[in-house]
């Protein structure tokens, strides 16, 4: 057959195949392969036909020919995988594996398509075969096929859940290469879902997680898959039920896993694995109730705790909360129904081992360990029962060694074990090493175990090895968290405590004390080191708070006493100690304290010149020694204190020194003894003596020195026995020299005894230098010696070397007093003009007597001085120095401690006087006076006591003044003059004037005679022979050299007798003789009364804004200008508020009057809370009344201010405040006035007016009948007062003008005759009119308001004009308003205002113009105009406005202008004008 018939032949049969004749194919076919036997086609063709005739054998033979003859061509591996597919046969499939193989391998480089169809089939067919890893790899490459070709997100998504479906069982039991490509496909499942979060994707991660949770190696891949679902699904607790339920399994029950479990319980408290994890946490914990509660409920929920392991752990729980009897029965449940199980009997062990039963525990041990022999915890607990158990085994422990050392041979991280090995070496076997070792590797097993640790690190420091012992300190330190290894953080911090590394120390403690803050050791421990390193205040803290902890702790409250002591602060140190000697009192510590706080205390008081607490002090620091000294006598340092609080008194005046003493000081048995001052220094020596007796030592010796050296200055001051001074300053140089001799380089020796070798008892100056210098080469810084030095080389009168010595003490401590007060000795011995400037210095430096006596000299001598007053050195020195309240000062000091200066409390008197210190001059002069009665230098005794009557009479103690006057020769001009005033005081002016005349016959000057015929003059005057005065006077003005005190005479006669010529002239001479800045205040105030006089209202308030301009910081001239502002230029009002404020910031002195002037203004300029609630009238004299509460002018504007707050409250119909005020202010005013030293014009005018202002206010409120019957009493005690008449009659006609109802012409006549009984009373005429224009009597109200007009002007009264002006006004206008045709009217309303506003810008006279515009023209653009200047423009008060809006509003609504209306109620809302609003409402209704 030639090869176009072979074609042919295989087209026959492909056509027959094609028409289903396959028998005729394999003939065709059969005659193909006899031409060609390897015809690949023909071979196929023979396979298919014979498939479809049912022939398998020789079908997979043709096919097997074909793929053999061409192993790369389809189709016969096709036919062959067809083949396969439809047979029954087991043994095919694994030729199948091998076609789909083939296949794969054809397809992957031709039909991507068919690659994944095929592969698909042989997954299946693996997957039937349960060859799961050729599965997982098969299934692997299809994705990655699918991946190269750029497969969709959900396509592969929906292949990796297939490959988890082909997958689902016995995978754990698989190679680990299948769980691995299983666990990726899940990653990749829930890497890859579209839906996120949704449900499907929820249980994806769910079977991802519960499969991870079959493989315990892979717990990091839990908690990530765990965690990573929580984040997607918070409120799903599936991944911490896993993860709980992991951590219960793999009994490793750590802090991550109690943070699971408490998660999980937050989320469901019912949950059983988080209950169970809780009980095993608690079990751990030892919080055994706790742990039996969560096992207990987690049994209930879950069937998980039927484990009988479990129910030992819940007997196990039930044990050591103690519930022995539920323990019990759990473990007899277990020994019956799990009789083989060793955790039964290891149960019933540990209750037997509780319950002490030792050998019944023994016996259930040994059946445990027969049935688990390798658990080491039960042959530990038979160890720790043989450890406990009867005597003879306790003491041998052979048995428990042995089972100790089973149970470490069983399990070597068992740590408990070794500790218990440990306690065993070092307590039976006494083999600290080896014990050492054993607690050592306790404690490496074990980090927790402190016992162990702590043995550890005891035993190391025992055997000398502080290294091991802090490596291992550090070593958990550095690992331990916040609050815990205490007993490492403290042992630590003792070792770096007495290592003396106190920083470290500290913070060892601290930390300790986060572990335990309730342990007062360790606070203790924690004061040591901060005073260690000297925190004082930070010890004294943790001392007070061991004492809170542990109040029992004596040395706690010791400690904290004692550092208070060493800040300072005795007086909390002295309670301290007192609370121990309540626990314990014979604590010789707390007494020893006490005493030196008392001690410590005295030494301050004593630098302060406080000698009375001086010795209440010492009096009890001797007390509180003694006590110390019976209990332990021979303490030598108690001895010393003793010494150191008898010596302290030698400053005091001995006057002043008698100290009680205990009797068993002084060798007796009871009682106390009160000691002088000599006794008390003698026995301070006696005390020193005892000391030294008990230990000697160079301090003591030295201090013994000293006190011989006190003894011999105070019986030398007394004038006492020359042999006895001579004793004792020969038993102090001794005692010194023996000081110096047992240590020759202390400074303070050697400068001791150059002070005593340079007094003038011993007089020995080269031993005196020679210590010094010796003193100063033993101390290189040592300004003392210097300075005593200086003070030696000036008493031998060496200026220079003593300025030099006193100019090295400087330079090595400028603040050292005594170097000063040197250098101020030798400025006033040559003659320096800086010796004042030096004093100075030395008082502000400290205190001190010398330098306080010598800087009062100088203050006192400057200002006798008169003639320097304008030099710039006495600016200086006493003014900028504010020298008199230091000299003072440290005069007070000075007199306090040296009682017997006379010229001390001279010039201490002195001083006072220029102070205005009245008494205590007084008493300074006295001290003079007693201690010079019996001088024989009668001169210094008679200026002693002009001194004294002069401030006698300063006091008011006129005869005491005389009489001392009397007591001298009364030769010199200033005792004539001295008791010239106290007569004249006295009112003996008779026996004045004669000394007076007496006086001017020994004037020798211009100025004394001057000052002398003043006082005649005044005399004069006031035996109303005013001429004489006058004459006199004039004498004065004529003399060369007029006083100024001569001309203010004359100028203040001339203002008493309203004669202005005399006056003016007066005041015209004054000033040409003042200076410009002498007596500011005084010349402005007379002047201001001069221009008063001459009716120059203005140029009053110019005087005194112009002292005010030129003295901008004179507070009296503030003061001045605001109490004159309200009488004469009241239009001026709030300026003078502001003087009156700033008087009061500049001194509260001056202030307090200030406040009260303030108060007037702001009244009359109308300033009320309404406007302003911080600045006003009543909040000013609510200041001035609390500063200034006996000043009856005070509450008398307290009441006029209440009620003029009262009246605004009516006017704008709001509650008032302060009722019911005027009767108890009134009585306050009556009571203040007779408590004060006032003229009785000055009383009766304030009683009147505030009797007044009292009836008014109950008038206008209502009250008649007690403004009636107040006013009738005022008129019993001033029967012809007008003002009272007058309120009478106003009181008396209020109901009549309130009933409306017309007044007879005999009531209205007497009215008249009333008013005109009152006819200067501008508000009289005011009232009358009223009166009148109720009455409809409109032309007889004019008359009366331009009468008061009239009286006005006359009176220069501005706020009555202004008044009559603005009522004259508004009568006017209620006319026109009536609209009575008359053009009289609305030219009087416009004349009225004009006039008021030329006087002063007066809102109310711009608003009455404004509605006089409006009734004449109530749709004009004037009118629009008028009354939207006081609406809108700043300036105006809002009871004014709020008119103006109302008629504006109207005027609006008129010409249907809704802009501007908007705009207007806008402003009435923002104003709070609610009456405005209600007519807008009624208005725009009608519209």
């Amino acid at each position: 057959m030639s090869n176009k018939e072979v074609k042919a032949a295989l087209k026959s049969a492909r056509d027959a195949i094609r028409n289903k004749e396959y028998k005729e194919a394999l003939k065709h076919c059969k005659a193909v392969l006899k031409q060609e036997k390897n015809n690949y086609n023909a071979w196929v063709f023979i396979g298919l036909a014979a498939t479809e005739l049912e022939q398998p054998d020789q079908a997979q033979s043709a096919y097997k020919k074909a793929a053999e003859l061409e192993p790369g061509q389809l189709l016969a591996w096709q036919g062959l995988a067809n083949l396969y597919e439809k047979s029954n046969q087991a043994d095919v499939k694994e030729n199948l594996f091998n076609v789909y193989q083939k296949l794969l391998e054809l397809y992957e480089s031709t039909d991507t398509q068919k690659w994944c169809e095929v592969c698909v089939k042989l997954v299946e067919l693996y997957h039937q075969e349960k060859k799961y890893l050729e599965v997982a790899r098969t299934w692997h490459k299809l994705i990655q096929i699918k991946q190269e070709e750029g497969a969709g997100n959900a396509e592969l998504h929906q292949l990796w859940k297939r490959l988890i479906q082909l997958l689902p069982d016995s995978t754990q039991n698989q190679d680990n290469e299948t769980q691995q490509l299983l666990l990726t496909s899940f990653e990749h499942a829930v890497n890859s879902a579209d839906m996120v979060p949704s449900e499907d994707h929820e249980k994806l991660y769910k079977n991802f997680i519960q499969c991870l949770s079959k493989f315990p190696h892979e717990t990091a891949r839990l908690k990530k898959a765990c965690d990573d679902m929580m984040v997607l699904y918070p409120t799903m607790s599936y991944p911490l039920e896993v993860r709980c339920l992991h951590f219960i399994q793999s009994g490793s029950f750590t802090e991550e896993a109690l943070r699971c479990c408490c998660r999980l319980m937050e989320m469901d408290s019912s949950s059983s694995p988080g209950l169970i994890g809780l009980g095993i946490k608690f079990l751990q914990e030892k919080k055994y109730e706790e742990a039996v509660k969560r096992l207990t409920e987690g049994k209930h929920v879950s069937d998980i705790n039927n484990d009988p392991v479990l129910l030992a752990l819940k007997g196990q729980a039930y044990m050591n909360k103690g519930l022995i009897a539920q323990a019990s029965k759990v473990a007899q449940q277990l020994v019956l129904s799990h009789p083989h199980l060793a955790e039964a009997h290891a149960l019933e062990g540990l209750i037997y081992y509780t319950q002490k039963n030792y050998q019944q525990a023994e016996r259930s041990f040994q059946r445990a360990i027969e049935r688990k022999a390798e658990t080491a915890e039960y042959h530990h607990y038979l160890g720790l029962t043989y450890w406990f158990m009867g005597e003879e085994i306790r003491k041998d422990k052979t048995k428990a060694l042995t089972q100790f050392l089973k149970a470490a041979k069983l399990d070597s991280y068992m740590g408990s074990v070794f500790c218990y090995l440990g306690h065993y070496y070092r307590d039976v076997a006494g083999d600290k090493s080896r014990a050492r070792g054993c607690y050592k590797k306790a404690f490496e097993l074990d980090r927790t175990d402190g016992e162990a640790g702590a043995a550890a690190v005891d035993l190391s420091v025992e055997l000398g090895d502080t290294e091991t012992a802090l490596a291992i300190l550090t070593a958990v330190t550095e690992r331990a968290s916040a609050g815990t290894a205490k007993w490492a953080w403290l042992r630590r911090g003792l070792y770096y405590l007495r290592a003396s590394q106190h920083s470290q120390a500290v913070a060892d403690l601290q930390a300790a004390l986060r572990a335990d803050p309730k342990d007062s050791n360790c606070w203790e421990s924690l004061g040591e080191a901060y005073l260690s390193r000297g925190g004082y205040t930070t010890a004294l803290k943790s001392f007070m708070k061991a004492s809170e902890l542990n109040p029992e702790s004596i040395y706690s409250i010791y400690k904290a006493a004692s550092i208070e002591q060493i800040l300072g602060k005795y007086k909390d140190a002295i309670a301290e100690y007192q609370q121990i000697l309540k626990k314990s009192k014979e604590y010789v510590p707390a007494l020893k304290g006490l005493g030196e706080c008392y001690l410590m205390m005295a030494r301050a008081a004593l630098a302060d010149y406080l000698d009375g607490r001086v010795l209440d002090y010492v009096e009890q620091a001797l007390e509180y020694f003694t006590r110390a000294t019976k209990h332990r006598p021979d303490v030598s340092c108690l001895w010393k204190l003793l010494g150191d609080a008898c010596t302290i008194v030698h400053v005091i005046s001995s006057s002043r020194v008698n100290v009680k003493v205990l009797g068993s000081l002084l060798g007796q048995n009871k009682g106390k003894q009160m000691l002088k001052k000599s006794e008390l220094l003698s026995l301070g020596g006696r005390c020193y003596g005892r000391a030294l007796k008990l230990m000697s030592s160079p301090n003591t010796w030295c201090d013994l020195g000293i006190n011989y050296y006190r003894q011999a200055q105070h019986l030398t001051a007394a004038n006492s026995d020359t042999n006895e001074i001579s004793e004792l300053l020969e038993k102090s140089l001794q005692c010194l020299k023996k000081a110096v001799r047992l240590d020759s380089k202390n400074h303070l020796y050697w400068n001791a005894l150059g002070v005593v070798a340079c007094c003038s008892g011993v007089g020995n100056y080269a031993l005196a230098q020679h210590s010094f210098i010796k003193s100063v080469q033993a101390e290189q810084i040592n300004v003392v010696a210097w300075t005593n030095l200086g003070v030696l080389y000036l008493a031998t009168e060496n200026i220079q070397q003593a300025h030099e010595a006193f100019k090295v003490a400087q330079s090595l401590e400028p603040s050292y007093l005594m170097c000063w007060i040197g250098q101020a000795l030798i400025a006033e011995a040559v003659g320096s003009y800086e010796t004042m400037d030096l004093f100075r210095h030395t008082t502000e430096l400290s205190m001190h007597t010398e330098g306080a006596k010598g800087y009062a000299h100088w203050v006192c001598s400057t200002l006798q001085d008169k003639t320097n007053r304008e030099t710039e050195l006495y600016r200086y020195n006493i003014v900028q120095m504010n020298a008199i309240p230091a000299a003072h000062v440290v005069l007070s000091k000075y007199t306090e401690r040296i009682q017997n200066d006379v010229s001390a409390f001279t010039m201490l008197g002195y001083l006072n006087e220029h102070l205005q210190l009245t008494k205590q001059a007084t008493n300074a002069y006295q001290r003079a006076v007693s201690l010079l009665k019996n001088s024989e230098d009668k001169e210094k005794y008679n200026t002693s006591m002009q001194n004294y009557g002069r401030s006698l009479c300063a006091i008011g103690q006129y005869d005491k003044a005389i009489q001392a006057y009397m007591s001298t020769p009364l030769t010199e001009l200033d005792s004539i003059v001295g008791v010239a005033l106290a007569y004249f005081k006295k009112g003996l002016l008779q026996d004045s004037i004669k000394a007076y005349e007496t006086a001017l016959s020994l004037a020798e000057s211009e100025q004394d005679k001057a000052h002398i015929l003043t006082a005649l003059a005044i005399m004069e005057y006031k035996q109303n022979k005013v001429d004489a005065a006058k004459t006199l006077l004039f004498k004065c003005s004529l003399l060369k050299e007029p006083t100024i005190e001569s001309l203010h005479a004359l100028c203040a006669l001339g203002l008493a007798k309203q004669d202005a010529t005399l006056a003016t002239a007066a005041l015209k001479e004054l000033l040409k003789h003042t200076k410009s800045k002498d007596n500011i205040y005084e010349r402005c105030l007379i002047t201001s009364a001069v221009y008063a006089l001459q009716g120059r209202n203005v140029g009053v308030q110019r005087q005194a804004s112009k002292a005010v301009h030129s003295n901008p910081d004179d507070p009296a001239l503030w003061a001045l200008l605001s109490r004159l502002v309200p009488l004469y230029t009241p239009q001026n009002a709030k300026g003078g508020a502001v003087a009156g404020n700033v008087a009061h910031i500049l001194d509260l002195n001056h202030g307090k009057k200030a406040l009260l002037h303030s108060a007037v203004n702001q009244l009359a300029i109308g300033c009320h809370s309404a406007e302003d609630e911080r600045g006003n009238a009543l909040k000013d004299i609510q200041k001035a009344v609390h500063l200034f509460p006996d000043d009856p002018a005070t509450w008398a504007v307290l009441m006029g201010a209440c009620h003029a707050e009262n009246t605004v409250v009516y006017l704008n119909n709001t509650q008032p405040k302060k009722r019911n005020l005027e009767m108890t202010l009134v009585a306050t005013v009556s009571a203040k006035t007779k408590e004060k030293d006032l003229s009785a014009e000055y009383i009766q005018a304030l009683e009147v007016w505030s009797l007044c202002q009292a009836i008014t206010g109950l008038k206008e409120t209502g009250r008649i009948t007690e403004a009636e019957a107040l006013c009738t009493k005022g008129l019993k005690s001033c029967p012809n007062h007008p003002d009272l008449f007058l309120l009478l009659r106003q009181v008396q006609c209020k109901q009549l003008f309130q009933s409306h109802k017309e007044l007879p012409d005999a009531i209205l006549e007497e009215l008249h005759k009333t008013v005109m009984s009152n006819s200067t009373s501008v508000t009289a005429w005011h009232w009358l009119a009223k009166v009148y224009q109720s009455q409809r009597m409109m032309v007889a109200a004019e008359m009366c308001y331009r009468k008061s007009l009239q009286l006005a002007s006359q009176q220069g009264s501005w706020n009555g004009k202004l008044s009559s002006l603005l009522r004259l006004a508004m009568l006017a206008l209620e006319i026109c308003m009536a609209n009575i045709s008359n053009d009289h009217w609305p030219s009087l309303v416009q004349e009225a205002t004009t006039e008021a506003l030329k006087l002063f810008f007066c809102p109310l006279a711009v608003l009455l113009q404004a509605l006089l515009q409006y009734n004449r023209k109530m749709g004009a653009r004037e009118t629009r105009r008028m009354l939207e200047r006081v609406v809108y423009q700043p300036g105006y008060p809002e009871t004014i406005v709020s008119v103006a809006r109302w008629y504006l509003l109207r005027h609006l609504y008129a010409k249907d202008d809704y802009e501007l209306i908007d705009a207007l109620v806008a402003n009435a809302k923002a104003n709070g004008d609610t009456r405005s609003l209600e007519l807008d409402k009624k208005l725009s209704a009608s519209a």
